[in-house]
């Protein structure tokens, strides 16, 4: 189930916070619950991708970023996500998350976050979110005019770039189960 307590308490907590530059670093408390734990007694890989929404969550409001994708009626969808498990967050252990945009390009803006355990990095991801209009897919820049920030990225970081350009390669759609060649 959706953690829609979690969710209330970040739009809460955001609602009379002093707003933060788009392009810093978000960062908030986590707790693993009872309720977030898998069979293997750590924090379950699927629950860890609903706690990075509500950092993103907690991003949007706070940098004013859901203010202008209201006002304009857009959205912001994920386009994409690679992760990264490293490290074993277990029942009621604390941790912090960090939350942060990367830059844009064309089509997409690039958010990384990670978990942090007592100053280790348990897990990391990098996502691809689109800004979406009822006429399609909302150009990074145009976000950017809307919320009176500078229109061009920073450079992306490398292996930001070449994730893209991994990307770019993958087949899409994806091969059913009999079209793919035999030996593979």
């Amino acid at each position: 189930m959706y953690p829609f307590i979690r969710f209330a308490k970040v739009i809460l907590s955001a609602r009379n916070a002093p707003l933060v530059p788009l392009m810093e670093t978000f960062v908030s408390q986590m707790i693993a619950w009872p309720w977030d734990i898998d069979p293997w007694k750590d924090l379950n890989n699927g629950r860890t991708l609903t706690l990075y929404d509500l950092g993103r969550v907690g991003l949007g409001l706070r940098s004013g970023l859901f203010k202008v994708l209201r006002e304009k009626k857009w959205g912001l969808t994920v386009a994409g996500a690679s992760i990264r498990y490293r490290k074993r967050v277990l029942m009621f252990q604390r941790f912090e998350m960090r939350t942060r945009i990367v830059g844009w390009d064309k089509r997409f803006i690039y958010m990384e976050q990670s978990n942090w355990l007592r100053g280790e990095c348990s897990s990391h991801i990098l996502i691809r979110a689109g800004v979406v209009s009822k006429d399609g897919l909302v150009p990074p820049e145009k976000v950017a005019d809307a919320m009176d920030i500078a229109s061009e990225s920073p450079p992306l970081p490398e292996w930001v770039s070449a994730w893209i350009a991994a990307e770019a390669t993958r087949p899409w759609p994806p091969m059913q189960a009999d079209e793919v060649p035999v030996g593979s």
